[in-house]
């Protein structure tokens, strides 16, 4: 049922002051992250107007649209206070349309530091041959909106993301927007997840630090985020992974806390978008080659999948402009808390 009972309204937090909860469930008291504050500097008319709309282009790889989109994602991040190192992972692989170029782009806000939460998403748009009598796919949900919330949230959060780094902390943030993800001709184990298994592969090959000599990146890599198909109305993200349960309950404990706050438009408390409850089967998305290269794996995609997946009813139309709000302040106090917490606490082997 309900998202909130009258218990749950008890002002068991401080009104603008969360403590963050440990692995082991005892409570860490640092810094209080100001929830006011966090949801504050998110900005939607700006995500629309500047990340969102250059976005939404047909841009499957190696189209002029993919490079107007990698081209906006490496420029808007450069631009940032906060000092990303942006780099690109460039290759070609065979496909059913013969061999095509991909190109990942990784941003890292401290490449130094030992671990790294981990955002993704693909940027690609399923590629629809032109006798579709002439309409373009425009992939909105899939995975438009995705990539333009990572964005939104490095732009809101530049200030704290810069004095993060500053710190020298441990824990960092990466974001990966992986080129390929969709099926070229028809989804197979190698028409598929182009840039993410080839990523995956060259992060599990180089080592991490870079002296390192039996740890890689992909070890550094503390819990991976992958978001997809996002952007529809009524969003529902079940539980795939048993081992990142306790974050997707997180996520859930923020959505009542920003709903208890007034912070959340048109979500009545029957609303709820994170069930840690609903288990749900293996997606095939991005982060299966990490997963099968033992990385923690948080997959937030809506389930079941929006209504206009896969059809050219995926456009900015038919797009919730109140869910993807709601979801940019969840996702950025989520952040937030957890660089917060694990800068600051210690890192058992497991947790």
């Amino acid at each position: 049922g309900n998202i909130l009972n009258m218990s749950e309204k008890l002002l068991f937090f401080q009104i603008f002051s969360i403590y963050s909860v440990c692995s082991t469930d005892k409570f860490v008291r640092h810094k209080p992250i100001e929830l006011s504050s966090v949801v504050s500097g998110t900005d939607l008319d700006r995500m629309w107007q500047k990340d969102l709309k250059p976005m939404l282009v047909v841009r499957y790889p190696g189209s002029t649209g993919s490079q107007h989109v990698q081209q906006h994602i490496k420029s808007t991040l450069g631009s940032m206070k906060a000092g990303w190192e942006v780099t690109e992972d460039a290759f070609y692989a065979h496909t059913p349309y013969g061999h095509l170029p991909f190109t990942n782009i990784i941003a890292t806000l401290n490449p130094e530091a030992k671990r790294q939460l981990v955002l993704a998403c693909h940027f690609d748009s399923k590629y629809y041959p032109p006798q579709w009598d002439g309409r373009e796919f425009f992939g909105a949900t899939d995975s438009a909106v995705p990539c333009s919330m990572i964005l939104e949230l490095a732009k809101a959060q530049d200030d704290e993301l810069k004095t993060l780094k500053d710190s020298g902390s441990d824990m960092s943030l990466q974001l990966l927007f992986f080129d390929g993800e969709e099926a070229l001709y028809q989804w197979t184990s190698e028409d598929s997840l182009y840039g993410s298994r080839h990523l995956a592969h060259k992060m599990a090959t180089t080592a991490h630090p870079p002296e390192a000599t039996n740890t890689s990146q992909l070890d550094g890599i503390d819990l991976f985020v992958l978001l997809d198909l996002i952007g529809g109305p009524n969003p529902r993200f079940g539980n795939q992974f048993s081992s990142t349960t306790r974050w997707l309950s997180r996520l859930q404990n923020i959505e009542r806390r920003l709903h208890v706050l007034g912070h959340l438009e048109n979500h009545p408390n029957e609303v709820q978008y994170f069930w840690p409850g609903l288990h749900v089967g293996l997606i095939l998305d991005d982060h299966i080659p990490f997963l099968n290269r033992g990385v923690r794996i948080l997959h937030l995609i809506s389930t079941p999948f929006p209504a206009v997946w896969h059809t050219f009813d995926d456009n900015e139309e038919n797009l919730d402009r109140t869910s993807i709000s709601n979801l940019n302040k969840i996702l950025q106090v989520f952040v937030l808390e957890y660089l917060n917490k694990r800068s600051q606490s210690p890192i058992a082997e497991g947790s």
